[in-house]
């Protein structure tokens, strides 16, 4: 019974976790981490104690009390009826007693996600608390859960005594029902002695039977309450691109057409964040995109990667809809380098493959650190590319480097690099800009988007677009932007008085 409930446990925590995962991921932009871990964990325990007790009990002692019932009947209906009449009483405070128990069990659980939301909020970034000071505001907030969660228990410690109450004075009500009516049917002759010993017999298993089956309705009701967000996330469908069988090129070349696009967040509807953008991208340039904070440049890429679909336009790949192509045969052909460098707990060298969709070998992966500026540093770790690591052990530009190195490694036809060398000194920018244009000399055809605030960055690129909320107000190369002395000579100005300072 136990192995048959530990496997049923696993197996709803991992469909669960399938339906997370290929949710759409603005579905990310609503839910919380820390409630989303919190339904994995302890929802789906609490869940395991219906599969191990709660439905066994239920059954074997619904056998006991039909028995009980069946027994009584043959030896005098009248008596039984009796017995069922305090059954039936002990059955309706149930029904409003466990109504509220499923009530209580899904808000505890509810307000044990939210607490454990904030504490994973606070710890994450626990080195802003503790320079900032704010760790006793964390820990009010954090508190104020607690205080939450205290008083449903409470208030469910009250309703539990109700109910036991309830149970010990109908039962000894029991007792007395059966004394004094069975008292009355020996003397008048109607029962022998014999038969009222089976019946107050009988009817302690009746009771005792209703009493465990109602107990164990109630942890069933507890369970049901706080698994209730389980049930909705399982029915849950997965995003669209993850069901759709789309179309797979050949040979993708890497011509990128963005043809009347908007978008504006699903959460933020009224506030448009891409208005009408229309360009194009052809096979084997290196285009850049710079504007200032908020202009959009980050979500244009999301569109690409399709991680958003544009709100109305349509962004092509080789002229075909995005929407229409193998988002995961398209995403095995991008490299992505992302804002925030995050690594998974892993080695280093599983961290630089991580994802790569071909057979790959030490010293493809040392050549791609290389490229990345990463393989000295990584050498000189305790265990070279196998030190196991975090997000908090290597700096934040290491942690870029790697990040480079990982979409070097993949070989894709279409780089997107969305601040490449924001953590790095100006020895590493130097070197990596020289990788990342040293593409266009491949004989590969390979599309390079570079997103981008240090504007040394990109000055070599053959098209840099400039963005100013959410439109493209200027388009052209270095020489051709600095001559129209527009928001990019305005830019570049400054940060070329910043370097000179």
């Amino acid at each position: 019974m136990f192995y048959f409930r530990d496997m049923q446990v696993k197996r709803l925590r991992e469909n669960l976790y399938a339906t997370i995962l290929f949710q759409d991921i603005s579905y990310f932009d609503k839910e919380k981490v820390g409630t989303l871990t919190s339904r994995l964990a302890a929802d789906c325990q609490r869940l395991s104690h219906v599969i191990g007790n709660d439905l066994q009990l239920i059954l074997r002692n619904t056998f006991q009390g039909t028995g009980a019932i069946i027994n009584l009947l043959a030896l005098s209906w009248p008596l039984a009826l009796s017995a069922l009449m305090i059954c039936a009483v002990l059955s309706a405070i149930f029904l409003v007693y466990g109504r509220y128990q499923r009530k209580a069990a899904r808000l505890t659980q509810d307000f044990t996600a939210c607490a454990n939301d904030v504490a994973q909020e606070t710890l994450s970034l626990i080195r802003i608390v503790q320079v900032y000071g704010t760790g006793k505001e964390e820990f009010e907030r954090y508190n104020q859960w607690l205080q939450k969660l205290a008083f449903i228990s409470v208030r469910e410690s009250v309703g539990n005594g109700f109910w036991n109450l309830s149970f010990n004075t109908l039962y000894r009500s029991t007792q007395i029902v059966a004394v004094i009516f069975g008292g009355m049917s020996v003397l008048s002759c109607r029962v022998t002695a014999e038969q009222l010993t089976k019946y107050v017999l009988y009817c302690e298993w009746l009771i005792y039977a209703a009493w465990r089956v109602t107990n164990s309705l109630s942890s069933l009701l507890q369970s049901i309450g706080a698994s209730e967000q389980i049930f909705q996330l399982m029915n849950l469908l997965p995003c669209d691109q993850f069901l759709v069988k789309g179309i797979k090129l050949q040979r993708l070349i890497g011509h990128i057409q963005f043809v009347n696009v908007s978008f504006q967040y699903p959460a933020r509807s009224m506030m448009p964040v891409l208005d009408h953008l229309n360009f194009s991208v052809k096979p084997n340039q290196v285009i850049a995109i710079v504007g200032l904070s908020g202009s959009g440049k980050s979500t244009l890429i999301n569109l690409l990667l399709r991680l958003y679909e544009p709100s109305s336009g349509q962004i092509c790949i080789d002229g075909i809809p995005l929407k229409e192509l193998d988002i995961r045969w398209l995403r095995q052909n991008i490299g992505y380098v992302s804002q925030e460098h995050h690594i998974f707990h892993m080695d280093i060298k599983s961290n630089i493959k991580y994802g790569c969709p071909r057979n790959i070998n030490q010293g493809d992966v040392e050549q791609a650190a290389k490229l990345a500026y990463a393989h000295d540093f990584i050498s000189s770790l305790p265990n070279g590319y196998e030190t196991l690591v975090d997000d908090n052990v290597l700096s934040g530009g290491q942690k870029q480097r790697i990040a480079i190195a990982r979409a070097i490694l993949r070989d894709p036809v279409i780089m997107i690099l969305d601040e490449p060398t924001s953590a790095l000194d100006s020895e590493s920018e130097h070197y990596i800009k020289e990788v990342l244009y040293a593409f266009k000399n491949e004989s590969k055809s390979r599309t390079t988007i570079i997103i981008a605030h240090r504007l040394s960055t990109v000055k070599a690129a053959d098209r840099i677009i400039v963005m100013d909320n959410g439109q493209i107000i200027e388009m052209g190369n270095h020489e051709e932007l600095i001559v129209k002395n527009g928001l990019y000579a305005k830019l570049n100005k400054f940060q070329a008085d910043i370097v000179v300072t």
